[in-house]
């Protein structure tokens, strides 16, 4: 694991969503137990209102509580941009619930009750997952970044270089010589900080969100 996977890893926060007491009160002794940070929320509304995705965490979040449901949080949290991953766990689950749980991006929908380690398990999943998607967020902002440094006339070279085309076939496109494009093909590689053509084209995948995951 990475130095700031492990840092990301401590900071990381398990938000519990769950209108009985009890059920929060032994959820957050779980969690603490294997050392990880835990908030309590009795409302969805609470944790919306409270919540910042700044750091990485995961939602263990009941169906059925009080005003907005489980559910409409979801939906809530995915309009908002908000991609916390989501570990559903209810006493009350159907097929369509869980299907509808699912397709709003939850990593799974456990009924209670549940075993602790099963439970942690999917903590853990989600804490991972959240911290990969943290990591991607940021590196695509550091390549979008370095893109934006190129001059016009570079941006135009790495497009006809992730395309496919040679310096010659550039060169001739452009209508300069081929010494002109090898130079700018320098450039390019040196400010996007590319070792080869093959990571030059996968970053720009990255940028236009086009990279396979």
């Amino acid at each position: 694991m990475a130095v700031s996977e492990m840092i990301m890893q401590q900071e990381a926060t398990v938000f519990v969503v769950d209108d009985d007491p009890a059920i929060r009160k032994s959820l957050r002794w779980l969690i603490e137990s294997v050392g990880l940070k835990v908030e309590t929320y009795e409302l969805a509304s609470e944790f919306l209102q409270s919540y910042v995705p700044d750091s990485p965490g995961c939602l263990v979040l009941d169906v059925r509580i009080p005003g907005m449901s489980g559910l409409e949080l979801q939906e809530k949290l995915r309009d908002r941009g908000y991609d916390i991953p989501v570990v559903i766990v209810s006493g009350y689950g159907d097929v369509p619930m869980a299907v509808r749980a699912m397709k709003a991006g939850a990593i799974d929908f456990l009924e209670k009750p549940v075993s602790d380690q099963v439970l942690l398990d999917y903590i853990q999943k989600g804490i991972e997952r959240d911290i990969k998607n943290k990591e991607d967020r940021l590196q695509n902002q550091e390549l979008v970044q370095r893109k934006d440094s190129l001059t016009r006339r570079e941006r135009e070279v790495m497009e006809y270089v992730v395309s496919g085309l040679s310096s010659r076939e550039i060169a001739d496109e452009l209508k300069v010589s081929f010494k002109t494009v090898e130079a700018h093909r320098a450039k390019i590689m040196k400010k996007m900080k590319a070792k080869s053509v093959p990571k030059l084209i996968q970053m720009d995948l990255q940028i236009t969100g086009n990279h396979p995951r």
